[in-house]
Protein backbone atom coordinates (compact mmCIF):
# COMPACT_ATOMS: atom_id res chain seq x y z
CA UNK A 1 0.00 0.00 0.00
CA UNK A 2 1.27 3.64 -0.51
CA UNK A 3 1.13 6.57 1.59
CA UNK A 4 -0.64 7.93 -0.63
CA UNK A 5 -3.92 5.84 -0.32
CA UNK A 6 -3.54 5.77 3.23
CA UNK A 7 -3.55 10.07 3.06
CA UNK A 8 -6.51 9.99 0.54
CA UNK A 9 -8.60 7.84 2.86
CA UNK A 10 -7.59 9.78 6.56
CA UNK A 11 -9.16 13.15 4.57
CA UNK A 12 -12.01 11.44 3.55
CA UNK A 13 -12.66 10.10 6.42
CA UNK A 14 -12.18 13.38 8.17
CA UNK A 15 -14.30 15.70 5.98
CA UNK A 16 -17.16 13.23 6.64
CA UNK A 17 -16.95 13.20 10.04
CA UNK A 18 -16.61 17.05 10.18
CA UNK A 19 -19.50 17.37 7.85
CA UNK A 20 -21.31 15.00 10.11
CA UNK A 21 -20.27 17.24 13.11
CA UNK A 22 -22.20 20.57 10.89
CA UNK A 23 -25.22 18.67 10.40
CA UNK A 24 -25.58 17.67 14.59
CA UNK A 25 -24.15 21.47 15.00
CA UNK A 26 -21.10 20.37 17.09
CA UNK A 27 -18.80 23.72 17.72
CA UNK A 28 -16.28 24.35 15.08
CA UNK A 29 -13.48 24.13 17.69
CA UNK A 30 -14.33 20.67 17.81
CA UNK A 31 -14.52 19.36 14.96
CA UNK A 32 -11.11 21.04 14.38
CA UNK A 33 -9.58 19.18 17.51
CA UNK A 34 -11.38 15.96 16.34
CA UNK A 35 -9.88 16.75 12.29
CA UNK A 36 -6.04 17.35 13.75
CA UNK A 37 -6.69 14.05 16.17
CA UNK A 38 -7.99 11.74 13.03
CA UNK A 39 -5.33 13.04 11.06
CA UNK A 40 -2.50 12.31 13.87
CA UNK A 41 -3.57 9.05 13.59
CA UNK A 42 -3.75 8.65 9.99
CA UNK A 43 -0.70 9.81 9.65
CA UNK A 44 1.24 7.21 12.44
CA UNK A 45 -0.97 4.36 10.79
CA UNK A 46 0.07 5.74 7.03
CA UNK A 47 4.13 5.65 8.60
CA UNK A 48 3.81 2.41 9.88
CA UNK A 49 1.92 0.42 7.24
CA UNK A 50 4.17 2.02 4.43
CA UNK A 51 7.42 2.17 6.17
CA UNK A 52 10.16 -0.67 4.65
CA UNK A 53 11.73 -3.17 7.36
CA UNK A 54 15.28 -2.70 8.77
CA UNK A 55 18.09 -5.48 6.99
CA UNK A 56 19.26 -8.15 9.70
Amino acid sequence: MSFGLYFLGTVILIGGLVYAGHLMHIPPHWLVVAALVIAGLGIMGGVQGTRQKDPS
